[in-house]
């Protein structure tokens, strides 16, 4: 067989070729209409791995016929980054197309990487399409996140990764030449995920480990991804049914099982500072006002396993994972603000501050009572009581501490001696 996978071999060469994300390339999907208007904005595609991401960027790219660079946020640093922008802006004439960069896994680019396209970009330099499979409003910074359009792929379902294996087994001539036959998908799909690579990797790995006609059932799928879970597990993609139970071993209070998943994520190949990150999440949002520590452990384990990466990684991450854990549990602060958020959204009151606590930098602002009648708190051995919210918000409550950990029991008991009943 041939050394190229199947993936490879398959990838499509135009928005036609592309199997799933209709809402973005089917008749009047937003891309397709860029691509037919012959121009597109800076963008980056989000969604689970496998779905499309690069080939989208790639397609588009060729169907604009447009100058393509390509970095990997993996490995490249703003010094590579620079370096691609230079070449790109050397490539540049007058009134012609900007060319198009695109950074996989954008996402694991620090401040300082995504600081040193801003002006690229701004200046239309490029045209950047990012990939990431974590939420760009956590990942990217906002003045580049400004500048980009965010779309978000789907991972395909049954009846795509069906449309996807008649590709396959009809069209490439590999597989043609070995008589396919499928009998059953399930465990196909099942294994796929609703990943298009992974998909085409299952198949690969059947045809790599039989002899003669290929044939697609169950048992087939089942045992030989048993007998090459190596390979199967070490293709760098996110495993999310994993992930997901690993979080959610860590917010139950398993430790076991915690540290279960985390040696499968490992084993796997999964990058440790995505394990990290998530950590760094899972010790705000699940243990929060309980357990404080959690958060300085949580980043001090993402900057170690930064600093000294794998395999010694390994055991700052068991050691956070642990402690987590067995840690008491708390949403309080994640409710608070999720609460506030909603509130804020659908407030189109444009409630004005107090004028108490207003900062008067002028003597016009001061002359209108600008931070007039402010009580500055440690003149009144700390707490002086007075009025912080907008009008119309009085004794609005956002955070309710969960008095079933200790430290909140105190918070709350604290908030109540100090506002009485007004909170």
């Amino acid at each position: 067989m041939s050394n190229i996978p199947l993936a490879e071999r398959l990838r499509p060469r135009s928005l036609d070729d592309v199997v799933g994300q209709k809402h973005l390339v089917g008749e009047g999907g937003v891309l397709r209409r860029f691509v037919e208007q012959g121009n597109i904005p800076s963008f980056i595609l989000w969604g689970p791995p496998g779905v499309g991401k690069t080939t989208l960027a790639r397609v588009i790219a060729a169907q604009l016929e447009r100058p393509f660079f390509t970095l990997s946020a993996v490995t490249a640093g703003v010094k590579e980054v620079r370096e691609v922008i230079d070449r790109a802006s050397k490539q540049a004439f007058f009134n012609s197309p900007s060319p198009i960069l695109f950074i996989d896994e954008i996402h694991r680019f620090n401040k300082s990487q995504q600081d040193s396209l801003l002006g690229a970009v701004e200046q239309g330099v490029v045209t950047l399409v990012g990939a990431t499979t974590e939420n760009p409003s956590f990942e990217v910074i906002t003045p580049l996140l400004s500048r980009c359009q965010v779309y978000t792929l789907k991972s395909l379902d049954d009846v795509e990764l069906g449309e996807l294996l008649q590709r396959a087994i009809t069209q490439d001539e590999e597989l043609k030449a070995r008589n396919p036959q499928v009998k059953q998908t399930e465990a196909l799909f099942r294994f796929s995920g609703g990943d298009a690579r992974k998909l085409l990797n299952i198949i690969d790995i059947v045809a790599r480990a039989t002899d003669g006609d290929i044939v697609i059932d169950d048992q087939t799928i089942t045992d030989c991804l048993q007998q090459n879970l190596a390979l199967y597990d070490k293709n760098g993609e996110q495993h999310y049914d994993v992930i997901s139970a690993f979080i959610k071993s860590v917010r139950g209070s398993d430790p076991n099982a915690a540290i279960y998943y985390l040696a499968r994520m490992l084993a796997g190949g999964e990058d440790p500072l995505f394990i990290a990150r998530r950590l760094a999440i899972l010790a705000s949002e699940d243990i929060g006002l309980a357990n404080p520590n959690a958060m300085l452990l949580a980043n001090a384990c993402f900057d170690t396993v930064h600093r000294i990466g794998m395999p010694e990684a390994r055991i700052p991450l068991a050691e956070t994972t642990i402690y987590l854990a067995t840690s008491p549990k708390s949403n309080s602060a994640y409710t608070a603000i999720n609460e506030a958020l909603r509130f804020v959204e659908h407030d189109t009151t444009n409630r004005p501050v107090p004028l108490e606590i207003r900062n008067g930098v002028t003597k016009l602002m001061r002359e209108q009572g600008y931070g007039r009648d402010y009580k500055y708190a440690h003149d009144f051995g700390g707490f002086a009581e007075m009025e912080f919210m907008p009008e119309g918000l009085h004794g609005h409550r956002f955070y309710t501490p969960n008095t079933s950990n200790p430290t909140e029991e105190r918070i709350a008991e604290r908030i109540k001696n100090l506002w009485k009943e007004k909170y």
